[in-house]
């Protein structure tokens, strides 16, 4: 992984500690820092996070997925989509992990984390 500073190290702390991670939420890859799964529920239950879903491309081998999300406190509103298929996808359901994706790229955007470089382990980073 690539060396953070020593801002760049307190203010994923900060953000870390104010959602209720604990180390078993976080893990770190060569390239990139991951949140769990349960990291990222705990995040939108400690943020207030609703997520609504639209389906966007429902085929057999490809599915896509878009997320809007807002937090209860913001009147920000984050979309992005999440996608599988089997050039980015191990198992065949593609509908669940383009839902994962979707819902952890959301959640990371609205707190800020995306934007550190953060990543869902439902993104398959940690496989590259």
């Amino acid at each position: 992984m690539a060396k953070l500073s020593e801002t760049k190290r307190a203010e994923m702390r900060k953000l870390f500690e104010e959602n209720g991670l604990s180390s078993d939420d976080v893990f770190t890859h060569k390239h990139f820092i991951i949140i769990t799964r349960s990291g990222i529920e705990k995040i939108q239950a400690k943020k207030q996070i609703t997520v609504r879903f639209e389906e966007i491309k429902m085929e057999r081998d490809f599915v896509v997925i878009k997320a809007l999300g807002h937090m209860e406190d913001s009147h920000i509103e984050v979309e992005t989509y999440g996608e599988a298929g089997p050039e980015n996808c191990k198992n065949t359901y593609y509908v669940m992990t383009a839902e994962k994706r979707a819902l952890a790229r959301v959640v990371l955007k609205l707190v800020g984390l995306y934007e550190h470089g953060v990543y869902s382990e439902d993104e398959g980073v940690q496989d590259e």
